[in-house]
């Protein structure tokens, strides 16, 4: 039988870690800090993150690497995108080395302008192939409690990404194989981005035309990106892109748009990051974005607008008239 490890004891590593146990594979969770190790140990309930969700008898906890990763096959990091790097690199001798890298963050690296998978697999030491990308509308609270949902897990090995699919499927979570690495990653990167514009927009107290504006040339633009990469364009319609990004921009939940929401109602960005209870990946990952659309001369104008109100000091409504008088043109 598959054994299976997670790293990372947030709501979403928390949320796959109870996946794969009501899918049946044996999984130990990470957790850096023990009071979160001894709570899922004693109560079955990751109360910060996950609270009134009984986690399944047999989910491992532990904050010992080299105790969690013991002979696991599959190990998914779920950790903040800009920290993943020195993480893995503390603990790269407890991996299994020929163990399925999942990763699960959705962003780009400050500095490097690497994806996910990248960073695993140059801090890991290991080929790409050996990576495997999980991405969908995966708000982490509604599959934790068991609501039906669908994902994507992406990989240029089949065998592995079978694996991890097999791995994960109960009767609340469908996941679907996808070999297009490039594309799953960006739409659920780039998404964070949109969400936090969407959120500008409902705090601002616009309606759903505003929202499916934004959703809707949110998707052009993370396409066009993808294109550049190499991605498949059809990836985009899927549920690594529409999917996900209609999930994280309409949904309470997401803490992308509830951040954009916040500086919607007028809160500065050090006041909205403050207040966001985990982190919002668009906030770093946002420039980094941004960054690598101006390597390939791809045009993001949503993606621009909100690295000009997080780091250029822009208001959101001069962020909403500069998006409305952009020079007309076909769609």
């Amino acid at each position: 039988m598959t054994r299976a490890a997670v790293v990372g004891a947030g709501s979403w590593g928390t949320t796959y870690a109870k996946v794969l146990s009501d899918a049946s594979t044996p999984v130990s969770l990470w957790a850096r800090r023990p009071e979160v190790v001894e709570a899922i140990r004693d109560r079955r309930e990751n109360a910060q993150y996950l609270p009134g969700v009984r986690l399944p008898a047999d989910l491992a906890a532990s904050g010992d690497p080299a105790e969690a990763l013991a002979a696991a096959e599959i190990v998914a990091f779920a950790l903040p995108s800009q920290t993943l790097r020195e993480n893995i690199a503390a603990m790269r001798d407890a991996i299994p080395r020929d163990a399925t890298l999942v990763s699960l963050m959705k962003g780009v690296e400050v500095g490097t302008d690497k994806r996910m998978s990248e960073v695993i697999a140059e801090v890991a030491d290991v080929p790409l192939d050996q990576v495997v990308v999980v991405s969908g509308p995966n708000l982490a609270r509604e599959i934790a409690e068991a609501q039906p949902t669908a994902t994507v897990v992406a990989g240029t090995d089949a065998d592995r990404t079978l694996a991890v699919q097999q791995a994960t499927t109960n009767a609340y979570f469908r996941p679907y194989t996808n070999s297009d690495v490039v594309g799953c990653e960006l739409g659920g990167a780039v998404k964070n981005v949109i969400a936090v514009a969407c959120g500008v927009a409902v705090g601002l107290g616009y309606g759903d035309n505003t929202v499916a504006t934004l959703i809707t040339r949110g998707l052009a633009e993370t396409a066009r990106l993808g294109a550049a990469l190499g991605a498949d364009p059809m990836t985009f319609a899927g549920l690594a892109g529409l999917g996900d990004l209609a999930a994280t921009c309409m949904s309470p939940l997401s803490r992308n748009r509830g951040f954009g929401e916040r500086l919607g109602r007028g809160q500065s960005v050090e006041e909205a990051i403050a207040h966001t209870v985990q982190t919002a990946e668009a906030v770093k990952s946002c420039r980094s974005i941004l960054d690598l659309a101006h390597k390939h001369d791809v045009e993001m104008p949503i993606t621009a607008g909100v690295v000009r109100v997080v780091y250029g000091g822009m208001t959101v409504a001069e962020m909403t008239t500069q998006l409305m008088s952009r020079e007309l043109k076909p769609e």
